[in-house]
């Protein structure tokens, strides 16, 4: 039986996706061509490619070369990450020489202006490595994107990180002018105000962060980072109890079972030991003779 022939615009749109595979074949082989191992020693990673050519590189496809950029960015990260016996948190990466990170995420933006995720990383990342890139690069997007009030937060949170609360309040203070930021921006720039250091700033920072992260590697640290916040304020009350047991006993808790009826009264929760359990549920540490405390080495709460 004779097979149907194609007809005109059926054969040209085959012709169509043809041309385009073929072009998205060639642009990740002239990619590669240019790309380093990123498993070889970091005195010999070199960028890819230099931003100055990336358009030309791109072949109209800025969309995938983006897209390619942020996964080879989140495999250095990883890669490093990994090669790390210590816990190393994702906000706090300084100690892993990143040097390809900021080139990474600068080429990703650069493609594609519009895409929010390697801006968060930036703004997340990036500051323990290069501060001064990751306030260039959320710049960038904020100027091209000047009504993605996100990036105003991203802003914030590079600068606040850095303690530099006046220059947090300033970036809070432009993203709650943008049509359709939410209130929490104008409260915000009133914290960085006055008590820009303090842990409930943290607290509000990292909850927000938590909300609007797309991310699940950033939603993750800002979940930790909320938990250790949680974890300081609950041996700061600890420690009131140990003195105030001191104070009656003449010395320091032996034991947590010292303690029992204290802590079964200020409803604390307990392990089976009458340990009292940080906010991961780990039982936190006495340590003896000192009326001090600490963390579980086992545990999901970050130690700093």
């Amino acid at each position: 039986m004779r097979q149907p022939r194609l007809s005109r615009t059926d054969a040209l749109l085959v012709l169509i996706v043809l041309i385009g595979l073929a072009s998205t074949v060639g642009l990740s082989r002239r990619i590669d061509a240019y790309r380093p191992a990123i498993e070889s020693d970091v005195d010999e990673e070199q960028l890819y490619l230099n931003a100055s050519t990336l358009d030309r590189v791109s072949l109209g496809f800025k969309g995938l070369a983006a897209d390619w950029y942020w996964m080879r960015a989140l495999q250095y990260v990883g890669h490093k990450f990994l090669s790390r016996d210590e816990n190393v948190q994702l906000d706090d990466m300084g100690q892993l020489n990143l040097k390809l990170l900021a080139p990474l995420l600068d080429a990703a933006t650069t493609l594609d202006p519009q895409f929010m995720e390697p801006f968060q990383y930036a703004a997340v990342v990036l500051p323990s490595v290069d501060k001064n890139a990751s306030i260039r690069i959320i710049k960038k997007g904020i100027a091209a994107n000047p009504s993605a009030w996100r990036l105003y937060h991203n802003l914030g949170f590079i600068h606040w990180q850095h303690k530099d609360f006046d220059a947090a309040r300033e970036a809070y203070r432009q993203g709650a002018a943008v049509p359709g930021a939410p209130r929490w921006m104008e409260a915000m720039e009133a914290r960085m105000a006055g008590e820009g250091g303090s842990r409930d700033t943290a607290r509000e920072i990292y909850k927000r962060m938590y909300e609007q992260a797309a991310d699940d590697q950033v939603r993750g640290m800002a979940r930790k980072r909320l938990m250790q916040l949680d974890s300081m304020d609950q041996r700061d009350a600890l420690r009131r109890l140990m003195d105030a047991y001191k104070a009656t006993s003449g010395r320091c808790p032996a034991s947590w079972r010292d303690l029992e009826s204290i802590l079964r009264a200020f409803r604390v929760k307990v392990d089976s030991s009458s340990a009292p359990l940080d906010p991961a549920g780990t039982p936190y540490i006495l340590v003896q003779d000192k009326c001090e405390l600490d963390l579980d080495s086992k545990s999901e709460v970050p130690s700093k």
